[in-house]
């Protein structure tokens, strides 16, 4: 069930409806309280290039909407027991909404408490498990954003064996970005992905579309960092030193893994990801990553702070997409090297976009 507004902003709102209040402007990352709407941005840290664009674009929107924004993350992707301290801290400022990309289900419960608090709730980027854990998410489509680079990737191997390493998220926890990815790679090549919340447990061997044979290496946890892509790579080409196909998580990811092909020696592998920021879409120019599909952070932090701010204020709440249990925020597959039937961008349109507006 959707929560209402707080109780700071249903007081702010009968205030303007008799004496005709306007919210006024109030300054970034400064605490919560007095007259303004405040929201809290939460992300899963401030070191990825994702997550701080996705702070630059909440701070600029925050600025020109006239809205209190406090940001915070955790220390490092996956850490849920600092992103619970910040929603705690939400709640004890009396915020009107938290933005938040889910670190994972460890932080449901906080949510949940912030929530029966009367602050609104946004996921931005990371759908919880489940969906009604937030009041809504803001996101990528994931999973085809992960079909789209499976479907390039088919196209491009026109019938030969696939030797393929999927370096994934974790391997310590379940988070949905992770499993919609890495499942939406595995259809779009062609392959059955089985339960589509799971990962690994494809078969390891068999046909793909177009004809051609595959091999599943490893499924290997990078944490969304290089050096967490470089470590993963190196262990699968442990295993099999043929990879000629590497998915990665993310562009930090794809960069680690370039480092250790390079330093094996090896060469001509695809590789693919997703995120397609600024220094992704040159990976591709440069023909470091062969394909990306490209997200727009920058979009996700504007919609949830007008959306805040227009629920604190008396105004609709958002809605999901049609057909969806979040409101899709676009992807586009950026490429150098088309493929027939494959919608794509060029790498010149996708520095135009990088995550910025869609």
């Amino acid at each position: 069930m959707i929560q209402q507004p707080g109780r700071r902003a249903a007081l702010l709102l009968a205030a303007a409806l008799v004496t005709g209040l306007t919210v006024g402007a109030c300054g970034d990352d400064g605490p919560g309280g007095g007259d303004g709407v405040s929201v809290a941005l939460i992300t899963k840290n401030s070191t990825n290039p994702f997550f701080v664009t996705m702070q630059e674009g909440a701070r600029a929107t925050a600025s020109a909407e006239g809205v209190k924004l406090t940001v915070a993350a955790g220390k490092a992707d996956g850490d849920e027991a600092g992103q619970v301290q910040a929603i705690e801290d939400a709640i004890a400022r009396g915020d009107d909404g938290i933005l938040i990309t889910p670190n994972g289900p460890g932080v449901n419960p906080a949510i949940k408490k912030a929530r029966d608090a009367g602050l609104y709730v946004i996921a931005l980027d990371t759908p919880p498990d489940p969906p009604s854990t937030v009041d809504i998410t803001f996101a990528t489509d994931n999973f085809k954003a992960g079909e789209l680079i499976g479907r390039w990737t088919a196209g491009q191997l026109a019938g030969k064996p696939a030797t393929i390493a999927l370096l994934d998220l974790f391997n310590d926890k379940i988070v949905s970005v992770d499993y919609n990815r890495d499942q939406g790679f595995l259809t779009g090549l062609g392959i059955d992905a089985k339960d589509k919340k799971r990962n690994g447990d494809e078969a390891r061997s068999g046909s793909y579309s177009g004809g051609g044979t595959y091999t599943i290496v490893c499924n290997e946890p990078t944490n969304g960092a290089e050096d967490g892509g470089r470590t993963a790579m190196e262990r699968c080409l442990t295993k099999n030193p043929a990879v000629n196909v590497v998915y990665t998580i993310n562009e930090p990811a794809a960069v680690g893994a370039q480092q250790a092909l390079r330093a094996a020696g090896v060469q001509g592998a695809l590789v693919v990801s997703i995120d397609g920021g600024c220094d992704g879409v040159k990976q591709v120019k440069d023909g470091l990553v062969n394909a990306t599909s490209q997200q727009y952070p920058v979009k996700m932090a504007e919609l949830g702070v007008k959306a805040i701010k227009q629920i604190a204020t008396g105004g609709e709440k958002p809605k999901v997409t049609d057909g969806l249990e979040f409101f899709d925020t676009g992807v586009a597959l950026v490429t150098d090297k088309p493929v027939s039937g494959v919608e794509s961008i060029d790498s010149t349109k996708g520095a135009e976009l990088c995550w910025g507006k869609r």
